[in-house]
């Protein structure tokens, strides 16, 4: 529940592109006037503006004024407890300049190019006579890469200052800009939901842990903390890059119980079935855990939205992003159970995408459910999380069956979670997750019926130092015409060095 170390989150998420999205976004400044009815502020002057003293007001100039404009705006610096220092507008302009950079990347580099060849024509008939369709994009691009643009969409607007809902919006027209102006092809249904609502739900656990890291520090965040804050959100990097003092106050945590494992190792095929023989037998593994907002600390609430969440990513060598798992409390509230059960409860998002070289599931989906933690003993704890709910999800098998080698529906599921703790030497992980692809709202007559296990044993060796065996297994069972595998399974062994953080197996006390 303490600190959190520096050298454990430095590799927090290996993000690609951070230095492009830099370069891209770098002098996309967009001046604003201060609100109304905030006290005047008075900047240092510019070193290319004379002092009003210096030069009669009849001679300044529109330059002078918009100096003097942006002067002001970005002294007045962002106060989050009271919104004040928030710009509406500054994220308009950056999202706006980023899809247009990302349109001329596009254009020249990305096949088939004329796809992104935009013209007047072209949006003004997607936009006055659009046809709304479910698009054939490669399954990593719709159900990855399209929630990560939409979290520097909600990245822009959060770091300037915005709450979640206002944050989500600017993703929702951010996606809608590009779905009109930034293709050529039909605008998307799918991308218009895992984009903004996906994109929101790693948007907001990647301003939180980035904001969490420069807050934890004594003073002003030094270098390795801002570049750290920065590979994790690079939204946020650039604003507080960019924009100095504006956006230099640090989100407010109100001191969460947190939980922080860091995990590397080699993996094994244990057990197959109907799968090709293009899957790799071994390989190496790395994956990353971090809890926020804990129940169970005495003093803490849950206002906002995704003051607890949960995120998970796992790479693997066989085909990089094996998993990522995003889940958070939307809307809720805390409850106790006489002296040894704290937990929550309410509405909670989640973002999941699950590929284990065979078959691949993602959903962005809205869940009822409850995170707890009750202690067993004096010394032994069990958290947990149980989940229900339904989204828009998408599976497959890797082996192409036609242009698309996957298939939407309305996708119910289900998570079940446990985490037991003996004391701070040993630690047991259980984690099972079901996705039906249901034939409602779907793209091809049949279903898809997946299951995911994962178990782990933990034994802390030394100091936050240990060691883990760890054992998942994939499962997809599939009721399609025309495809070559329908009954799918794949188990992996792992052996892996476990790093954690300082709270160690995040065991929450308040008795």
């Amino acid at each position: 529940m303490s600190s959190l170390p520096n050298q454990t989150l430095r590799p927090l998420r290996a993000v690609s592109g951070v230095f492009l999205f830099l370069w891209i976004m770098v002098g996309a400044g967009f001046a604003q006037e201060p609100a109304a009815g905030s006290a005047p502020l008075h900047g240092p002057p510019s070193p290319f503006e004379p002092l009003p003293s210096e030069k009669p007001s009849s001679q300044l100039n529109a330059s002078g004024k918009l100096g003097r404009i942006a002067r002001e705006w970005r002294d007045d610096k962002l106060v989050w407890e009271t919104g004040a220092g928030r710009s509406y507008a500054l994220p308009v302009g950056e999202i706006l300049l980023y899809e247009f950079l990302l349109n001329m990347f596009d254009r020249h580099f990305v096949e088939p190019m004329d796809d992104y060849k935009t013209n007047g024509d072209t949006i003004w008939k997607n936009l006055t006579d659009p046809h709304w369709v479910v698009d054939n994009d490669q399954f990593k691009v719709n159900q990855f890469l399209h929630p990560y643009g939409g979290s520097v969409y909600y990245g822009l607007a959060r770091s300037s200052g915005l709450n979640f809902w206002e944050s989500f919006l600017y993703s929702v027209g951010g996606s809608f800009v590009w779905e009109i102006a930034g293709e050529t092809t039909n605008p998307s249904i799918n991308d218009m939901i895992a984009t903004p609502i996906g994109g929101t739900f790693l948007g907001e656990p990647f301003f939180r842990m980035a904001s969490l890291l420069l807050e934890d520090s004594e003073g002003k965040p030094g270098f390795w903390r801002e570049l750290g804050a920065a590979v994790i959100s690079p939204p946020t990097g650039f604003n507080r890059l960019v924009f100095g003092d504006k956006f230099a106050t640090i989100f407010p945590s109100h001191k969460p119980a947190t939980f922080l494992r860091l995990q590397a190792g080699g993996t094994i095929s244990s057990s197959s079935r109907n799968v090709s023989s293009a899957v790799e037998e071994t390989g190496a593994v790395a994956d990353f855990t971090f809890s926020y907002g804990l129940p169970g600390k005495p003093g803490y609430t849950y206002k906002r939205p995704f003051d607890y969440f949960d995120f998970h990513v796992t790479a693997v060598t066989a085909n990089v992003l094996e998993s990522i798992n995003s889940r958070g409390l939307l809307i809720g509230t805390d409850y106790a159970y006489g002296e040894s059960t704290r937990g929550i409860w309410g509405l909670y998002g989640n973002y999941d995408y699950i590929s284990p070289q065979v078959f691949r599931v993602s959903n962005t989906a809205l869940s009822l459910g409850t995170t707890w933690q009750t202690w067993l003993s004096d010394v032994v704890a069990v958290q947990g999380t149980a989940l229900a709910g339904a989204g828009y999800g998408a599976a497959g098998s890797i082996e192409a069956t036609g242009e698309r080698d996957y298939h939407y529906g309305l996708t119910p599921h289900g998570l079940l979670s446990l985490r037991f703790m003996f004391g701070d030497r040993v630690m047991i992980d259980l984690t099972g997750r079901e996705y039906y692809v249901s034939t409602a709202l779907a793209t091809e007559h049949g279903w898809e019926n997946i299951l995911r296990g994962d178990s782990s044993l933990t034994v802390r060796v030394y100091d936050r130092h240990g060691l883990a065996v760890r054992y998942n297994t994939s499962h997809r069972d599939a009721n399609y015409p025309n495809i070559s595998y329908k009954d799918q399974t794949v188990g992996m062994v792992s052996l892996m060095y476990v790093l954690l953080g300082d709270s160690g197996f995040g065991t929450v006390e308040w008795r």
